[in-house]
């Protein structure tokens, strides 16, 4: 097993009275996750695998009685799947306030399902993680930051699902059964999707826009929808952590764009997958977009891993002056522009600086991105 960095803040928080609640996308090793938890564990485990259907009603609308029956002398109660359970949020209330001595943890691969049914019945009484495809540091830990290194190229291709990268000969095939199914699977499932088709060429339309600015009118008029449709379907993708917005930092200037946006994706085999494209970078039209993908994503996974919850931006102006990463953190703003040209070089506009004394500016490049993404 490819050790997760999250293991260790989970670790951290067994047995202090609150439910685990770990979310993320399909395929993303949650279930091995929590195998390896409940493998390492001093105390009697119950494990409960809600795609099976007995498991599932021993679960759903049951009192406390009979939770601690089920219970018995359990002390970690694990719930894989638990989205699956229509009543779940009040199923783990009753396992937290009941049982106080028991710790439970519970998996959901989709937050549209899974965080519906907890957030009010779970309020004060659960941890939240995430966990996302494989990050840069959790996979130089398992070989070494030169060899990670060494496939730079492929990474930015092929991007970081387990299945993927331990399969790397049938990475195609792979990528491509994911994106078809995976995507689409919860919310064509869970929600009123009546174009289907629309949410695909959305998909498709957002793919080759990554490290653009985006509206939602001009999305419409390309994929046959009107905007608030388009504003749906993104808010969907985003819980199933197929994508996610960053909007523009705007305070201080008159020029400064306000309302923009961008979308990026987790993973940069999946975005790929979509476009359908594998070719070679020295093939490509698209590497500083995928570069651009490549490190906003993996910051925001080694973030996650480190426990920071930084708010983050691009900048813009009309004038098209821009920075493509800010990040702030108690008051302090930094900003990142990423260069997949080493010998490039990075402008920071005079206008940000005056508006923004103070901010760190940095250029992260293929000579330097470890540094970026490995802890501190």
């Amino acid at each position: 097993m490819i050790r997760r960095l999250m293991m260790n803040a989970i670790e951290l928080a067994l047995y202090k009275g609150k439910a685990i609640i770990v979310t993320g996308p399909r395929q993303v090793g949650k279930t091995t996750l929590l195998r390896e938890i409940a493998r390492q564990a001093q105390q009697a485990v119950l494990w409960l695998n809600c795609d099976e259907p007995d498991d599932r009603a021993d679960l759903d609308n049951v009192s406390s009685t009979q939770l601690r029956a089920l219970v018995g002398a359990s002390k970690l109660v694990v719930i894989d799947e638990a989205q699956r359970v229509p009543s779940i949020g009040l199923t783990l209330k009753l396992l937290v306030d009941q049982l106080p001595d028991v710790q439970v943890i519970a998996t959901g691969s989709s937050a549209l399902e899974l965080s519906g049914g907890i957030k009010e019945s779970l309020t004060g009484r659960k941890f939240d993680y995430r966990l996302l495809p494989f990050s840069t540091a959790e996979l130089a830990a398992e070989t070494s930051v030169r060899e990670e290194g060494r496939l730079l190229e492929r990474r930015l291709i092929y991007g970081f699902y387990p299945d993927v990268v331990l399969n790397p000969a049938d990475s195609d095939r792979r990528l491509a059964e994911l994106a078809d199914s995976y995507l689409y699977k919860d919310i064509l499932k869970l929600q009123d999707i009546r174009k289907p088709m629309v949410l695909q060429k959305l998909l498709l339309a957002l793919a080759l826009r990554v490290g653009s600015e985006v509206s939602n009118y001009e999305l419409g008029q390309t994929v046959g929808t009107d905007p608030a449709t388009v504003d749906r379907y993104i808010g969907l993708l985003e819980q199933v952590f197929v994508v996610f917005q960053v909007h523009a930092l705007s305070r201080n200037l008159r020029n400064e764009l306000k309302k923009s946006r961008k979308v990026f994706f987790y993973d940069n085999g999946i975005r790929n997958a979509i476009i359908k494209n594998f070719n070679p970078l020295d093939l490509r039209a698209d590497t500083g977009a995928l570069w651009e993908n490549f490190m906003i994503s993996e910051r925001i996974k080694a973030n996650l891993n480190a426990g920071r919850k930084p708010n983050y931006y691009f900048w813009r102006t009309t004038q098209q002056q821009e920075i493509d990463w800010l990040e702030e953190e108690q008051g302090k703003l930094t900003a990142f522009e990423f260069k997949w040209n080493v010998r490039a070089k990075a402008r920071f506009p005079a206008t940000f600086q005056q508006a923004y004394p103070g901010t760190d500016m940095n250029v992260v490049s293929p000579d330097n991105y470890m540094a970026f993404l490995l802890p501190n």
